[in-house]
């Protein structure tokens, strides 16, 4: 059986990314926001590690993704890119950074690029955001979109509710999908839409497309570590499939570990100078 792409490939780009697409080779994306947990993905052979705006949950322990900065941004895509070698590194855009602003989103992903030494930046939404995808290629910056339910739009739609289920808005999210792949976009996350959708999407597109919570027939899948690890456990939608209960393990370790200090079990004569 011959090595896969991803093998044999050095580091991980765009181009091989595309390579993945036409060789009918699922794309395995995770996030990370720290120089340590990022180098415990890349020894496992992750493809795409996404320093996602989620770090404003799972790390500083906001409710939406709006409130985290560039500037926060920035010091976990620098903590995870000095972190690893062979994987592409993605970094989400916060809010505020480039809707409705080219010059800023240009201003902002320059930023990003040259602070942080990640290989990619990612952006929410459709036409309406492509003058500043299109500004922010102009500078060769590789974008990757992201369709579907943009958490980043959560007041505007009021809900976390699967997208796209109705027809109007299905055949916008397929337009605007073709439209990221004319402008440039290298690959698009769709997010949280009917598998069918999903799969009509991805096989009317030469680039790659990420799923969560949007099927199997997408190129390639995304989540959260913190929820595939089940260090969260408050969040648990359908398309979630937790592979440890890192809560619990950490759990009794701790309390395994006040244990033995209280009762000076800890340090024993091996653990002292």
């Amino acid at each position: 059986m011959s090595a896969s792409v991803s093998q044999t490939a050095g580091k991980i780009t765009t181009h091989v990314l595309q390579r993945m697409k036409l060789n009918h080779e699922k794309i395995a994306m995770l996030t990370a926001y720290d120089y340590s947990m990022a180098k415990l993905v890349e020894q496992a052979g992750i493809e795409v590690i996404l320093v996602g705006d989620s770090a404003a949950n799972v790390m500083a322990g906001f409710k939406t993704t709006l409130p985290i900065t560039l500037d926060q941004m920035i010091y976990h895509a620098t903590s995870v890119a000095k972190a690893v070698e062979k994987p592409l590194v993605v970094v989400d855009m916060p809010f505020g950074t480039y809707q409705g602003n080219s010059k800023e989103a240009l201003h902002s992903a320059i930023r990003i690029m040259k602070e942080s030494g990640a290989d990619a930046i990612k952006l929410e939404g459709g036409r309406e955001i492509v003058e500043s995808i299109d500004r922010i290629l102009t500078a060769g910056i590789p974008v990757m979109g992201h369709l579907g339910l943009t958490p980043q739009s959560i007041n505007k739609f009021g809900t976390y509710v699967v997208r796209a289920q109705e027809e109007e808005e299905a055949a916008r999210l397929k337009e605007d999908a073709l439209l990221l792949e004319k402008t440039g976009c290298f690959a698009i996350v769709l997010e949280k839409i009917p598998a069918q959708l999903a799969a009509d999407v991805t096989h009317s597109l030469h680039i790659p497309t990420i799923g969560i919570g949007a099927g199997h027939e997408t190129d390639g899948q995304v989540l959260v570590l913190h929820d595939m690890l089940g260090i969260t456990q408050e969040f648990s939608p359908r398309y979630l499939r937790r592979y440890l209960n890192l809560s619990e393990e950490i759990t009794r370790a701790v309390h395994r570990y006040m244990e033995d200090v209280k009762s000076v079990n800890f340090p024993n004569e091996k653990e002292q100078y």
